[in-house]
């Protein structure tokens, strides 16, 4: 297979190439202790947990509805585990791979990365083991990175907390040309309405030039201002807690005009839509009863460079 010239900049420059989670073999549902975030959490004890068939369906009908815009698909190493959220284990930043530090048990997932690595001539590089981090939290934004994050002692106190303070002071040595913003997120392991499990969670900037936010999901509103000041407050939607426990942030640029979202997510998809976006809807209800949607689900390798 061709191997992938890896190019991320930003959020919505055209998709070219991106990896999609698989659910063959993310078996039966966890136990309540093995869950590892609260919307999880809550289908498992209602029991309404995800079939491994249903979110498998789901994932192959994104692959298709990708494969027919043209973008290649690539899919991680069948490893006999949950592997759906591939934005967790790792990300793009311009040229480079970033291998993620993550939940312990999680960890495996990333060897259904190898055969990529093995074909691919791209730098792949890992922080430290003090530097915390997930791909949900890692926004590139042009000259700039975002970076969700919790304190030290929430990163200590919450599973819910995926990146660490560590992670913001690397970024900044690794990327020198690129201005860091970090946003210290609202954390909590049992209530989904209350917990922001990653940056994607709560924002999502689009292409040309607006904002879905929740801003009650970020603890410090200093360092969300110099972000709100850039848009007018008719660019921006402001997504309500039931819109947000519900991913409609969680939303994935295919170009500065085409916006991947959720099936059903009536409000937040008609203002994309007067705004001049082409929206596409995806069904992914069941996948999202396990934390995670589009953004969640997808791990973009390479985006056309425009000016």
């Amino acid at each position: 297979m061709i191997p992938v010239d890896w190019n991320i900049k930003d959020e919505w420059q055209p998709l070219e190439a991106v990896m999609v989670g698989i659910g063959q073999g993310m078996g039966n549902p966890p136990s309540l202790d093995d869950t590892y975030d609260p919307q999880s959490r809550r289908h498992v004890l209602a029991g309404t947990f995800p079939s491994e068939f249903s979110v498998s369906e789901e994932l192959a009908k994104l692959v298709e509805l990708l494969e027919n815009r043209g973008v290649r698909v690539l899919r991680p190493d069948a490893l006999g585990l949950n592997q759906v959220f591939t934005r967790d284990i790792g990300f793009v930043v311009d040229d480079t791979f970033i291998m993620t530090h993550m939940v312990e048990d999680r960890i495996p997932e990333q060897d259904g990365l190898q055969s990529m690595f093995n074909r691919n001539p791209g730098m792949v590089i890992k922080p430290p083991i003090t530097v915390q981090m997930e791909g949900g939290d890692i926004m590139p934004m042009r000259d700039e990175i975002w970076v969700g994050y919790a304190k030290d002692a929430e990163f200590q106190s919450y599973t819910t907390a995926r990146t660490n303070e560590a992670a913001i002071e690397w970024f900044k040595h690794k990327f020198p040309h690129r201005t860091v913003r970090s946003f210290e997120l609202q954390k909590s392991d049992t209530d989904p309405w209350k917990n922001a499990l990653h940056l994607d969670c709560c924002i999502a900037p689009l292409g040309m030039g607006h904002l879905m936010i929740h801003k009650p999901s970020f603890r410090n509103m200093d360092e969300l201002k110099p972000i709100l000041q850039r848009y007018p407050e008719s660019h921006v939607l402001e997504i309500s807690e039931d819109e947000m426990q519900a991913m409609h942030c969680n939303v994935l640029s295919l170009s500065p005009k085409t916006v991947l979202s959720g099936k059903g997510f009536d409000r937040t998809n008609e203002q994309m839509k007067r705004w001049g976006y082409e929206v596409i809807e995806a069904d992914l209800r069941e996948t999202s009863k396990m934390g995670g949607l589009l953004r969640c689900t997808t791990l973009p390798l390479r985006r056309t460079p425009i000016s």
